[in-house]
């Protein structure tokens, strides 16, 4: 069970692990074994996600999921399967945690009045300092 939050809790039969060989350095233990780890998990017809959470998922990592909706994540950090396996649920979860509570949404409030002052007083100031760089217009 993958648990996220107190209500986001995912059984491990919704993931699919397949593991292949690992790139990079490692010599003939990298040639034998299959140590990376790649989680398969259906995102759109996953019961354990609720519909909001589902929503905000899709639309921040809509460039990670395949055109079925599934999300494909890897990790091949570690030597032994267990320990890939087990950071792809990582992944997952951070993933998730981001989605998770709903964003507190922005409400518009107008500018103070002394805000409104402060802002006409600069303008006023670097108008005045601008000004008296300038040429006098009869000497050339």
């Amino acid at each position: 069970m993958l648990t996220v939050t107190s209500r986001i809790n995912i059984p491990l039969s919704e993931f699919a692990f397949t593991f292949a060989r690992s790139g990079g350095p490692g010599g003939q233990n990298v040639n034998k074994v299959n140590s990376k780890a790649i989680l398969r998990w259906s995102v759109t017809t996953s019961p354990s996600l609720p519909e909001d959470v589902r929503s905000r998922f899709e639309t921040k990592f809509a460039s990670r999921l395949t055109t079925e909706g599934d999300l494909v994540l890897s990790s091949q950090r570690y030597r032994d399967q267990i320990g890939n396996s087990q950071d792809c649920l990582d992944k997952l979860k951070e993933m998730l945690m981001e989605v998770a509570e709903r964003p507190i949404m922005r409400r518009e409030t107008r500018p103070t009045l002394n805000s409104k002052v402060r802002r006409v007083e600069t303008k006023r100031v670097n108008s005045a300092k601008k000004q008296g760089r300038r040429q006098p217009a009869g000497d050339y």
